[in-house]
Protein backbone atom coordinates (compact mmCIF):
# COMPACT_ATOMS: atom_id res chain seq x y z
CA UNK A 1 0.00 0.00 0.00
CA UNK A 2 2.93 2.52 0.69
CA UNK A 3 4.42 2.17 -3.11
CA UNK A 4 0.75 3.72 -4.04
CA UNK A 5 1.12 6.59 -1.19
CA UNK A 6 4.90 7.26 -2.28
CA UNK A 7 3.84 7.52 -6.13
CA UNK A 8 0.77 9.75 -5.55
CA UNK A 9 3.75 11.85 -3.42
CA UNK A 10 6.52 12.44 -6.16
CA UNK A 11 3.86 12.00 -9.11
CA UNK A 12 1.57 15.22 -7.11
CA UNK A 13 3.75 18.09 -8.17
CA UNK A 14 3.60 17.25 -12.02
CA UNK A 15 0.08 16.07 -12.50
CA UNK A 16 -0.60 19.39 -14.07
CA UNK A 17 3.01 20.49 -14.89
CA UNK A 18 4.20 17.41 -16.47
CA UNK A 19 7.74 16.48 -16.59
CA UNK A 20 9.03 14.33 -19.57
CA UNK A 21 11.73 12.62 -18.84
CA UNK A 22 13.04 10.59 -15.71
CA UNK A 23 15.50 12.91 -14.09
CA UNK A 24 14.10 14.69 -11.45
CA UNK A 25 13.91 15.03 -7.61
CA UNK A 26 11.78 12.40 -6.27
CA UNK A 27 10.56 14.74 -3.26
CA UNK A 28 9.94 18.26 -2.41
CA UNK A 29 8.43 20.93 -0.53
CA UNK A 30 5.83 21.12 -3.58
CA UNK A 31 4.66 17.06 -2.92
CA UNK A 32 1.75 16.08 -1.06
CA UNK A 33 -0.84 13.31 -0.41
CA UNK A 34 -3.35 13.76 -2.55
CA UNK A 35 -6.86 11.83 -2.90
CA UNK A 36 -4.96 8.87 -4.02
CA UNK A 37 -3.37 8.64 -1.10
CA UNK A 38 -6.69 9.32 1.48
CA UNK A 39 -8.85 6.85 -0.43
CA UNK A 40 -6.19 4.07 -0.66
CA UNK A 41 -5.97 4.36 3.88
CA UNK A 42 -9.81 4.74 3.93
CA UNK A 43 -9.70 0.85 2.15
CA UNK A 44 -7.43 -0.46 3.78
CA UNK A 45 -9.30 1.16 7.30
CA UNK A 46 -12.27 -0.61 5.92
CA UNK A 47 -10.70 -4.15 5.25
CA UNK A 48 -9.18 -3.90 8.13
CA UNK A 49 -12.65 -3.17 10.31
CA UNK A 50 -14.28 -5.63 8.23
CA UNK A 51 -11.68 -8.58 8.76
CA UNK A 52 -12.05 -7.55 12.79
CA UNK A 53 -15.92 -7.62 12.49
CA UNK A 54 -16.21 -10.73 10.71
CA UNK A 55 -12.98 -12.90 11.53
CA UNK A 56 -12.75 -16.24 10.30
CA UNK A 57 -10.98 -19.13 10.71
CA UNK A 58 -8.73 -22.27 8.70
CA UNK A 59 -6.76 -21.73 5.13
CA UNK A 60 -9.05 -21.94 2.08
CA UNK A 61 -12.42 -21.33 4.06
CA UNK A 62 -14.44 -18.74 1.49
CA UNK A 63 -15.62 -15.56 3.00
CA UNK A 64 -19.38 -15.62 3.59
CA UNK A 65 -22.09 -13.07 2.08
CA UNK A 66 -22.53 -11.04 4.80
CA UNK A 67 -18.87 -10.29 4.46
CA UNK A 68 -18.91 -8.57 1.73
CA UNK A 69 -22.31 -6.82 2.22
CA UNK A 70 -20.04 -5.57 5.41
CA UNK A 71 -17.39 -4.31 3.28
CA UNK A 72 -19.28 -2.34 0.80
CA UNK A 73 -20.49 -0.50 3.68
CA UNK A 74 -17.59 0.31 5.95
CA UNK A 75 -16.02 1.03 1.88
CA UNK A 76 -18.60 3.70 1.17
CA UNK A 77 -18.36 4.77 5.20
CA UNK A 78 -14.49 5.16 5.63
CA UNK A 79 -14.65 6.42 1.65
CA UNK A 80 -16.89 9.41 3.06
CA UNK A 81 -15.20 9.83 6.08
CA UNK A 82 -12.01 10.53 5.00
CA UNK A 83 -13.04 12.33 1.80
CA UNK A 84 -14.90 14.76 4.46
CA UNK A 85 -11.77 15.40 6.87
CA UNK A 86 -9.73 16.38 3.33
CA UNK A 87 -12.10 17.72 0.43
CA UNK A 88 -9.02 19.51 -0.84
CA UNK A 89 -7.07 16.88 -1.81
CA UNK A 90 -7.85 17.14 -5.34
CA UNK A 91 -11.26 14.49 -5.26
CA UNK A 92 -13.03 14.72 -9.24
CA UNK A 93 -16.26 17.01 -9.17
CA UNK A 94 -18.45 13.33 -9.14
CA UNK A 95 -16.76 11.58 -6.72
CA UNK A 96 -16.72 14.52 -4.67
CA UNK A 97 -20.58 14.51 -4.88
CA UNK A 98 -20.69 11.08 -3.99
CA UNK A 99 -18.58 11.51 -0.78
CA UNK A 100 -20.85 14.44 0.34
CA UNK A 101 -24.19 12.42 -0.42
CA UNK A 102 -26.25 10.94 1.89
CA UNK A 103 -27.29 8.57 -0.13
CA UNK A 104 -24.23 7.44 -2.06
CA UNK A 105 -24.94 5.46 -4.83
CA UNK A 106 -22.44 4.33 -8.17
CA UNK A 107 -22.49 6.56 -10.78
CA UNK A 108 -20.83 4.68 -13.53
CA UNK A 109 -17.46 5.91 -13.31
CA UNK A 110 -15.07 4.44 -15.18
CA UNK A 111 -12.05 7.02 -13.71
CA UNK A 112 -9.04 5.79 -12.84
CA UNK A 113 -9.99 6.52 -9.27
CA UNK A 114 -11.07 2.89 -9.19
CA UNK A 115 -7.57 1.81 -9.79
CA UNK A 116 -5.42 4.26 -7.56
CA UNK A 117 -6.90 2.98 -3.79
CA UNK A 118 -7.23 -0.78 -5.06
CA UNK A 119 -3.94 -2.00 -3.73
CA UNK A 120 -4.32 -3.09 -0.07
CA UNK A 121 -6.80 -5.87 -1.95
CA UNK A 122 -3.77 -7.30 -2.67
CA UNK A 123 -2.71 -7.75 0.89
CA UNK A 124 -6.11 -9.60 2.53
CA UNK A 125 -6.97 -11.86 -0.63
CA UNK A 126 -5.61 -15.45 -0.32
CA UNK A 127 -6.36 -16.17 -3.91
CA UNK A 128 -7.36 -14.45 -7.63
CA UNK A 129 -11.33 -15.39 -7.18
CA UNK A 130 -11.13 -13.52 -3.56
CA UNK A 131 -9.40 -10.69 -4.89
CA UNK A 132 -11.32 -10.38 -7.67
CA UNK A 133 -14.78 -10.42 -5.47
CA UNK A 134 -13.10 -8.02 -2.86
CA UNK A 135 -12.12 -5.66 -5.98
CA UNK A 136 -15.71 -5.71 -7.67
CA UNK A 137 -17.02 -4.97 -4.17
CA UNK A 138 -14.55 -2.03 -3.34
CA UNK A 139 -14.75 -0.23 -6.36
CA UNK A 140 -18.74 -1.05 -7.05
CA UNK A 141 -19.45 1.54 -4.50
CA UNK A 142 -18.78 4.19 -6.81
CA UNK A 143 -16.91 2.97 -9.83
CA UNK A 144 -19.23 0.46 -10.92
CA UNK A 145 -18.72 0.82 -14.87
CA UNK A 146 -17.39 -2.37 -16.82
CA UNK A 147 -14.13 -0.33 -17.39
CA UNK A 148 -13.78 1.18 -13.74
CA UNK A 149 -14.09 -2.68 -12.21
CA UNK A 150 -11.54 -3.75 -15.03
CA UNK A 151 -8.76 -1.52 -13.82
CA UNK A 152 -9.04 -2.12 -10.38
CA UNK A 153 -9.17 -5.60 -10.80
CA UNK A 154 -6.21 -5.69 -13.44
CA UNK A 155 -4.17 -3.44 -11.08
CA UNK A 156 -4.77 -5.67 -7.73
CA UNK A 157 -4.43 -8.87 -9.75
CA UNK A 158 -0.98 -7.31 -11.44
CA UNK A 159 -0.11 -6.32 -7.37
CA UNK A 160 -0.87 -10.09 -6.27
CA UNK A 161 0.92 -11.67 -8.35
CA UNK A 162 4.18 -9.45 -7.75
CA UNK A 163 3.69 -10.26 -4.12
CA UNK A 164 3.53 -13.76 -4.94
CA UNK A 165 6.62 -14.18 -6.39
CA UNK A 166 5.38 -14.18 -10.81
CA UNK A 167 8.20 -12.82 -12.95
CA UNK A 168 7.40 -10.25 -14.92
CA UNK A 169 6.73 -12.24 -18.29
CA UNK A 170 3.97 -14.01 -16.60
CA UNK A 171 2.18 -11.18 -15.24
CA UNK A 172 2.88 -9.07 -18.81
CA UNK A 173 0.82 -12.30 -20.33
CA UNK A 174 -1.34 -12.29 -17.67
CA UNK A 175 -2.67 -8.69 -17.83
CA UNK A 176 -2.38 -9.02 -21.81
CA UNK A 177 -4.68 -11.84 -22.07
CA UNK A 178 -7.41 -10.98 -19.55
CA UNK A 179 -7.38 -7.00 -19.00
CA UNK A 180 -5.08 -5.18 -21.57
CA UNK A 181 -2.89 -5.04 -24.71
CA UNK A 182 0.21 -4.34 -23.38
CA UNK A 183 2.03 -4.25 -26.76
CA UNK A 184 3.69 -0.85 -26.49
CA UNK A 185 6.65 0.61 -24.73
CA UNK A 186 7.04 4.19 -22.77
CA UNK A 187 9.66 5.28 -24.95
CA UNK A 188 6.99 4.74 -27.95
CA UNK A 189 4.33 6.83 -26.26
CA UNK A 190 5.96 9.64 -24.79
CA UNK A 191 5.60 11.76 -27.00
CA UNK A 192 2.13 11.51 -27.72
CA UNK A 193 0.40 10.74 -24.30
CA UNK A 194 -2.11 13.52 -22.71
CA UNK A 195 -3.44 13.60 -19.64
CA UNK A 196 -6.70 11.28 -19.17
CA UNK A 197 -8.37 10.17 -16.03
CA UNK A 198 -9.94 7.20 -17.80
CA UNK A 199 -9.13 3.80 -16.06
CA UNK A 200 -7.98 2.61 -19.65
CA UNK A 201 -6.02 4.94 -20.71
CA UNK A 202 -4.00 4.58 -17.26
CA UNK A 203 -3.99 1.57 -16.21
CA UNK A 204 -1.92 -0.58 -18.61
CA UNK A 205 0.35 2.59 -19.25
CA UNK A 206 0.82 2.36 -15.23
CA UNK A 207 1.87 -1.31 -15.13
CA UNK A 208 4.32 -1.03 -17.99
CA UNK A 209 6.13 1.36 -16.23
CA UNK A 210 6.43 -1.07 -13.99
CA UNK A 211 6.98 -3.99 -16.22
CA UNK A 212 10.07 -1.87 -18.06
CA UNK A 213 11.31 -0.89 -14.60
CA UNK A 214 14.75 -1.72 -12.95
CA UNK A 215 13.72 -1.10 -9.14
CA UNK A 216 11.16 0.70 -7.34
CA UNK A 217 12.59 4.15 -7.68
CA UNK A 218 12.87 3.38 -11.19
CA UNK A 219 9.12 2.18 -11.61
CA UNK A 220 7.85 5.48 -10.41
CA UNK A 221 10.13 7.60 -12.26
CA UNK A 222 9.12 5.65 -15.39
CA UNK A 223 5.26 6.38 -14.67
CA UNK A 224 6.20 10.36 -14.34
CA UNK A 225 7.71 10.19 -17.34
CA UNK A 226 5.05 9.47 -19.69
CA UNK A 227 3.34 12.81 -18.42
CA UNK A 228 -0.40 12.59 -18.17
CA UNK A 229 -2.21 11.92 -14.58
CA UNK A 230 1.07 11.69 -13.20
CA UNK A 231 0.67 11.21 -9.47
CA UNK A 232 -2.10 8.60 -10.22
CA UNK A 233 0.02 6.70 -12.89
CA UNK A 234 2.76 6.43 -10.34
CA UNK A 235 0.29 5.33 -7.79
CA UNK A 236 -0.85 2.30 -9.67
CA UNK A 237 2.87 1.56 -10.98
CA UNK A 238 4.40 2.07 -6.94
CA UNK A 239 2.02 -0.27 -5.73
CA UNK A 240 3.16 -2.98 -7.65
CA UNK A 241 6.45 -2.00 -7.43
CA UNK A 242 6.23 -2.30 -4.28
CA UNK A 243 5.13 -5.78 -4.26
CA UNK A 244 7.84 -7.13 -6.41
CA UNK A 245 10.64 -5.10 -5.36
CA UNK A 246 9.90 -4.06 -1.88
CA UNK A 247 10.57 0.13 -0.55
CA UNK A 248 13.90 1.49 -0.05
CA UNK A 249 14.11 2.34 3.80
CA UNK A 250 15.20 6.00 2.39
CA UNK A 251 12.65 6.31 0.61
CA UNK A 252 10.03 5.21 2.87
CA UNK A 253 11.36 7.50 5.61
CA UNK A 254 11.18 10.59 3.44
CA UNK A 255 7.71 9.76 2.35
CA UNK A 256 6.15 9.07 5.99
CA UNK A 257 7.21 12.55 6.51
CA UNK A 258 4.49 13.95 4.20
CA UNK A 259 1.35 11.95 6.30
CA UNK A 260 -0.56 13.85 8.88
CA UNK A 261 -0.74 12.47 12.68
CA UNK A 262 -4.19 10.46 11.90
CA UNK A 263 -3.55 9.41 8.31
CA UNK A 264 -0.09 8.47 9.79
CA UNK A 265 -1.90 6.36 12.79
CA UNK A 266 -4.27 4.16 10.03
CA UNK A 267 -0.87 3.40 8.27
CA UNK A 268 0.53 2.04 11.16
CA UNK A 269 -2.38 0.36 12.15
CA UNK A 270 -2.36 -1.19 9.03
CA UNK A 271 1.70 -2.64 9.37
CA UNK A 272 1.00 -4.14 11.83
CA UNK A 273 -2.60 -5.45 10.97
CA UNK A 274 -0.87 -7.33 8.24
CA UNK A 275 2.51 -8.23 10.19
CA UNK A 276 -0.27 -10.40 12.33
CA UNK A 277 -1.74 -12.07 9.43
CA UNK A 278 1.62 -12.97 7.89
CA UNK A 279 2.45 -14.97 11.44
Amino acid sequence: MLGAIIGDIVGSRFEWHNHKEKHFELFTEDCRMTDDSIMTLAVAKALMETEKALAFAGEGRERGADYYVLLEKLSIQYMQAFGRRYPDCGFSRAFFQWIVSDDPQPYNSFGNGAAMRISPVAYIGRTEKEIQRLSETVTGVSHNHEEGLKGAEATVIAIYMARSGSPKDEIRKRIGENYYHLDFTLDGIRDSYRFTTDCQATVPQAIVAFLESTSFEDAIRNAVSIGGDSDTLAAIAGAIAEAYYGIPEQIKERALSYFDAELLLVYEEWVRFIKTRNQ
